[in-house]
């Protein structure tokens, strides 16, 4: 059944969160699917989370979708791991436009409104002049402008990986016509098919995972050094894409909504507060650790209270990993068990030095 979010009506009451649907009380769901228009994201994903707040399962966090339609804060999060992103920098005053399109590698740059869909409000800016021209006549319009690296090896084509779960399952190349250097669809790009290397797919899913999302349209350009995420979408279209693959892919959320129904979304941090004492942390294997070269069994982790809940080794992750499993130097373990002993593996964060003031000169006396 499709229901139009607008038409819900949220009541916060204590111990009973309520949505009606034109006025009548909902009837009982399972789990919902939300195809959050971007005009109405503030509003749908608010329904989305009281329908998280009653219990019902959904294919994508509330959260999870506001943090993906924000384009800066998306990348600001996806800028913590190792994932290719497009070098972008956001300043408001005039005096930092021209810095940060040095910083992003000059011209030819993207300006690109936080708040476009669709390609709407991406612009591309042959010239330094031309750049800071826009830049400041859309800032004057109190608009938020993202200024982005332009990937000159990926003009006019990008790739469009659609997220279900933890894989692919179908992959289109956009290009664009003609001078057009936007690829969108909705601006008249075509499509083709596209079979997605190992490292493009490990990327897509990775992303979409770090925002949160389990359904997710990642958009990625072909850079010389491997993928670039441009964005990624918490509503993705699905006619384009099943339409140049011929893959139901409205069939596949549908099998895994099926599939992880019975899956509460489990949130560590209030969980483990139950739990006094102990911890969920993720670390890296230095060269100094003495874990490097043992196997999990052989480590002493599980006499001083700390599971190996998986190992991530150059984006390969080991879930649940054996006893007989090795560690080795690199490897990105994640932990849970007793703070004490995991403080001992996480690097001492140095706080940064405070500059002393310059003492003021005192004026010679006549």
């Amino acid at each position: 059944m499709v229901l139009d979010p607008l038409k819900f009506g949220i009541y916060v009451e204590s111990k009973n969160p309520t949505l009606t649907y034109r006025s009548k009380r909902l009837s009982h769901y399972d789990a919902v699917i939300p195809r959050i228009g971007t005009s109405i994201t503030f509003y749908g994903a608010a329904v989305v989370r009281q329908f998280e707040q009653m219990g019902i399962w959904s294919a994508n966090p509330s959260q999870s979708i506001i943090i993906s339609r924000d384009k800066l804060r998306s990348l600001q999060v996806l800028s913590r791991y190792d994932l290719g992103i497009a070098a972008s920098a956001f300043v408001r005053d005039r005096k930092d436009v021209l810095p940060a399109i040095d910083r992003v590698g000059g011209a030819p740059v993207i300006v690109k409104l936080l708040e476009g869909t669709q390609g709407v409000g991406v612009i591309l800016a042959d010239t330094i002049k031309m750049a800071e021209a826009i830049i400041e006549t859309l800032q004057s319009k109190s608009l938020n402008v993202l200024i982005q690296k332009f990937v000159a090896e990926s003009r006019g084509k990008d790739i469009r990986a659609f997220v279900v779960g933890d894989r692919v399952v179908a992959a289109m190349r956009r290009k664009a016509v003609g001078t057009e250097f936007r690829s969108n669809v909705h601006r008249g790009g075509e499509t083709e098919v596209v079979k997605l290397t190992e490292e493009y797919e490990r990327t897509a899913v990775r992303a979409a995972q770090i925002l949160g999302l389990r359904v997710a349209g990642v958009d990625m350009l072909e850079g010389a050094e491997g993928p670039v995420i441009m964005e990624v979408n918490s509503s993705p279209g699905l006619e384009g894409i099943e339409t140049v693959t011929g893959i139901d892919v409205a069939g596949a959320i549908v099998d895994y909504l099926v599939e992880n129904l019975r899956f509460d979304d489990l949130d560590l941090r209030h969980r483990l507060s139950l739990a006094r004492g102990f911890q969920v942390a993720e670390f890296t294997v230095g060269p100094e650790s003495n874990l490097a070269g043992c196997n999990i069994g052989e480590s002493g982790l599980r006499e001083r209270d700390v599971i190996v809940m998986s190992i991530n080794r150059a984006g390969q992750i080991l879930a649940a990993p054996k006893g007989q499993d090795m560690i080795q130097q690199g490897d990105i373990l994640l932990c849970y068990g007793r703070k004490n002993t995991l403080r001992d593996f996480l690097p001492i964060r140095k706080m940064p030095e405070k500059k002393k003031a310059k003492k003021k000169k005192t004026p010679p006396t006549a």
